[in-house]
């Protein structure tokens, strides 16, 4: 009851906060953030810990579900190749990249926890870049391909957790085993995404005049698709993404527009409380994280968490800019199908770089980490890899959400233009 009390005051201070942030012209994930981070100091308060599989139950699947439903799905098929880019490619690069410096600069850091801390923070964040480039003007291409790669990047990111943490209690890492059961869990949760979108819209279009049961299928189906997924051992993420995007293109065909405004009402508020919840959570996760290390340990740490946040904006702009190079190149020779709808400028080359920004499924895989080995003893160096991924996902938020709206200000981008 006592934990049931305090998440209702928070909700509570939540939707204020959300309310001042728009008077202030502050983006609200900040101001929520800062808060609960001020609100975990308090004294007495009881310890809120983030359980991974709440996390991706109850927060993953509608979040990703109304991305994808909301998507425009002929601007992502557009820019499907820098969208995979960014959500494949990088991810494994970043996770490499961020290995390395925790392998050579991290005191007790093995390759196998260094590849764990990289598949941490390898990701980006649908809802945190959503909510801070909200209203900001950018160019549909530019949200596309940022809501699209967040889609799909967490999955790449939870495969490649997975191997790191199985290479860490001693499973053998063989690189065609691991690539194909990539493949498979890509793949398998395309498929159920796919049938359950097919199944879905056969639901809707037998029960569309009523608009109640239509929108409760509506909410039911994407907590269903994930779960089945799972319980599949293939990809709960990609299963709920497709289930978003072939309802998208159904509902822009062969749904009323009553329906669609009734739906989008009830998300609206689903997905605000969702995410507002979100960055309070992630806030009060410092406090708590910092009590399980000494002080002589906390400055290193905020020191290591600060390199792998520019390690990780590096990686992104050379990423990114390169993409940009090889698109231009493939458009002017006429290799692939490469449009010049698909081709990237500098400003929103730089804009996309500057969006990366860690979140929740950072800090819900972190949390996630076993407690101990499969002999018993504790998973090494846990605290010390849970601490630094809430320190780089505070410094992304925190420094490029806050950045972010002046740098767009400052390239003056035209969001008339596609």
């Amino acid at each position: 009851m006592e934990n049931y009390t305090v998440v209702l005051i928070i909700l509570g201070i939540m939707i204020g906060l959300s309310a001042m942030a728009d008077k202030i012209k502050l983006p609200y994930p900040i101001l929520l953030i800062v808060a609960g981070i001020a609100i975990g100091f308090i004294p007495q308060l009881p310890n809120i810990v983030l359980n991974p599989e709440i996390i991706f139950l109850i927060f993953l699947p509608p979040l990703l579900y109304d991305a994808a439903f909301n998507i425009s799905f002929n601007e992502f098929k557009t820019n499907i190749n820098t969208i995979s880019t960014l959500a494949i490619t990088l991810v494994f690069i970043t996770a490499t990249g961020i290995a390395v410096f925790s392998h050579y600069f991290i005191p007790g850091m093995s390759w196998p926890l260094s590849f764990v801390l990289g598949a941490i923070l390898s990701a980006t964040d649908s809802v945190a870049a959503m909510s801070i480039t909200k209203g900001l003007g950018l160019q549909h291409k530019t949200i596309t391909i940022l809501e699209g790669e967040s889609l799909v990047n967490d999955a790449s990111a939870l495969i490649a957790y997975r191997f790191a943490v199985a290479a860490v209690t001693g499973a053998a890492f063989i690189w065609w085993k691991a690539s194909l059961q990539f493949f498979i869990l890509m793949g398998g949760g395309a498929l159920v995404g796919w049938v359950m979108g097919n199944l879905l819209t056969y639901i809707i279009n037998k029960v569309k005049d009523n608009h109640m049961v239509t929108i409760s299928f509506l909410l039911l189906m994407p907590f269903v698709t994930y779960l089945i997924a799972e319980d599949l051992d293939v990809s709960g993420v990609i299963s709920v993404v497709i289930l978003g995007l072939i309802i998208a293109r159904f509902k822009n065909k062969d749904t009323s527009s009553d329906l669609k405004k009734e739906a989008r009402s009830i998300w609206d508020i689903i997905v605000f409380l969702l995410n507002g919840l979100i960055f309070i959570l992630i806030g009060l996760q410092l406090p708590f994280v910092i009590k399980n290390v000494s002080y002589n340990q906390l400055i290193p740490y905020i020191g290591y968490g600060f390199i792998i946040t520019l390690i990780a904006l590096l990686l992104r702009m050379i990423r990114v800019f390169l993409q940009r190079i090889n698109l231009q190149r493939a458009f002017q020779k006429g290799k692939g199908r490469i449009t010049e709808d698909a081709l990237l400028d500098f400003k929103n080359s730089l804009i996309i770089s500057w969006s990366g920004m860690r979140g929740i499924v950072s800090l819900a895989i972190a949390i996630g980490l076993p407690l101990t080995l499969a002999d018993g003893s504790p998973f090494p160096k846990r605290n010390a890899i849970i601490l630094i991924s809430v320190i780089v996902v505070l410094f992304t938020l925190i420094g490029q959400g806050l950045s972010l709206p002046w740098l767009v200000k400052r390239l003056k981008i035209d969001k008339n233009n596609k």
